[in-house]
């Protein structure tokens, strides 16, 4: 490579990294707790639940207690499985029997118990589990301003990535093996960063594609739609199959009997492992209703197999079918395994820590590449004014992207004190705790300072997380495993392992000096 390339690729990559630096680190960060959401929200609950996808719901007599409180006639209503939790999502049309009253022609949306029928809006059923899932894609700061920013931040992530691979491709395998702690810092820097970087470059390569094309595809497929649609984003999307046939209403009494449960037990009995994961009813209680069963193969048995079923309920008959096995199209793979590979989600809990790891391990990576940029422009020739202003800027950057290790365990300590802690609640225990940790390491101007105690603290506090749960529900973690709650015991252990490793890393660190050459 010649030294013009070089020096091309080197300050790409220098530069697109400093710039998302801080915005990346939360989204790792946040993304890596990510993986266990469902976890997360089980445990802030105290519940546990069947490790499935699957609807467990008796339909018939939810849509009786629904119908009691809702009037359900002549709607289209949607019920789904965002998560593994005892609540499933229900969105509400309103009715298309224009003489209806006002009421039943609104929407709504909310989650409903799958156990004891109760109904709980978006707000009553935020969970810190939610909480972090939704900041790795910024969706606290407003629609579309944080979607879009996290997009942009993933595309020069993949930048940086690809023009890191350039500038260490003659050396990538043996670089790999080099870590000189005892070197100079910029040294130690570098070979962590470089080692580090190349453990985790599939993931992290994986992670910048489907993150940018997640949280930017609106403005990628944005000159498609008006160049080949006419602008008819509708037609766009019946295209790539994320509508479904909308079915008139006749506004007639339906006098046929049927239940939902028949339906999905049908439907379940087409294919084998087959978990039902979506139930479309169109036009309930009228002559023309129509209900679709979707669902998809168990992940061992295909990576990705999609299959539904659509049913007239007059008379019973399948209307539309789609097999899982042989009938899932290119189409549906590009939709599917996007999502099956960015979520992490078809490996069970040894897929979700491998993936937490690598996810910290890159956040380890953009740190270290901060320390580099800092270390290589302290030298000596360069004036103090620009030296003073450099590690000014990787001070502000290390107290805000290390408090965030405390700040999470402090709020999974006030998610179960003060349980059920609202979403306002929540953003204010978070965002505040964090700003005020951050303003006081920025104050303390000591970076080692900043690093060590918010290892320290971050573990003091995750330590606690364990013994606050059992003080406060009596559900200890060895109670938890004998009682076969799973994801309950998980995060208390998960908290226990996670706060051993970082008080031990805290307490082995050997600060060193960064010294002007």
């Amino acid at each position: 490579m010649n030294n013009r390339h070089y020096n091309i690729y080197f300050h790409t990559h220098t530069v697109s990294g400093i710039v998302i630096s801080v915005v990346l680190f939360v989204i790792f960060f946040a993304g890596s707790f990510s993986f266990f959401r469902d976890e997360i929200i089980n445990w802030e609950r105290s519940e546990s639940t069947a490790l499935t996808k699957e609807i467990q719901l008796n339909y018939d007599s939810a849509l009786k207690k629904l119908d009691k409180e809702h009037v359900l006639h002549g709607r289209n209503l949607t019920i789904s499985k965002p998560s593994t939790e005892k609540r499933v999502a229900i969105y509400l049309e309103g009715t298309k029997d224009t003489l209806a009253p006002a009421k039943q022609k609104e929407g709504n949306f909310f989650y409903f118990d799958t156990e004891n029928f109760k109904s709980f809006t978006y707000e009553e059923s935020y969970s810190l589990g939610e909480f972090l899932y939704r900041l790795h894609f910024l969706a606290q700061i407003p629609y579309p301003v944080g979607y879009y920013l996290s997009g942009f931040v993933a595309l020069f992530f993949l930048f940086a990535i690809i023009t890191g691979v350039l500038l260490h491709w003659k050396k990538i395998v043996s670089n790999f093996y080099v870590f000189r702690p005892k070197e100079k810092l910029k040294t130690l820097w570098t070979d962590a960063h470089t080692a580090l970087g190349m453990l985790g470059l599939p993931f992290q390569f994986v992670y910048a594609v489907t993150g940018a094309f997640f949280m930017i595809k609106l403005l990628i497929v944005a000159p498609s739609v008006m160049a080949l649609y006419q602008g008819d984003q509708n037609k766009l999307y019946k295209e790539l199959e994320y509508t479904e046939p909308d079915y008139d209403f006749k506004n007639k009494p339906l006098t046929a009997d049927f239940s939902i449960n028949k339906l999905v037990e049908k439907t379940k009995s087409n294919w084998k492992d087959f978990e039902i994961t979506r139930v479309l009813i169109q036009n309930y209680g009228d002559a023309n209703m129509h209900v679709l069963v979707e669902g998809e193969l168990l992940h061992k048995k295909k990576f990705t197999g999609i299959g539904k079923v659509v049913y007239r309920v007059s008379d019973g008959k399948e209307v539309a079918k789609k097999d899982p096995i042989t009938q899932n199209k290119y189409l549906d793979a590009v939709k599917n395994v996007l999502y099956r590979v960015h979520f992490g989600d078809y490996g069970g809990y040894a897929l979700k820590i491998v993936s937490f790891v690598l996810g910290i391990i890159t956040c380890f990576v953009i740190i270290s590449g901060v320390m580099i940029w800092l270390v290589a422009r302290q030298k000596a020739n360069m004036p103090e004014k620009k030296r003073r202003f450099n590690r000014r800027v990787v001070r502000i950057y290390l107290a805000i992207c290390l408090s965030m290790y405390p700040v999470t365990a402090l709020a999974f300590i006030g998610a179960k004190l003060f349980y059920p802690l609202s979403q306002s609640n929540l953003y204010t225990l978070y965002f505040v705790s964090w700003l005020l940790l951050t303003i006081f390491f920025i104050v303390k101007r000591k970076d080692a300072f900043t690093n060590k105690y918010s290892l320290i603290s971050g573990s003091i506090l995750g330590f606690l997380v364990p013994v606050i749960n059992g003080i406060v529900t009596g559900k200890w973690f060895w109670s938890s495993f004998i009682n076969n709650q799973f994801q309950i015991f998980f995060i208390d252990v998960f908290w226990i392992v996670l706060a051993s490793i970082t008080l031990y890393v805290a307490f082995s660190l050997q600060p060193k000096t960064v010294k002007a050459s």
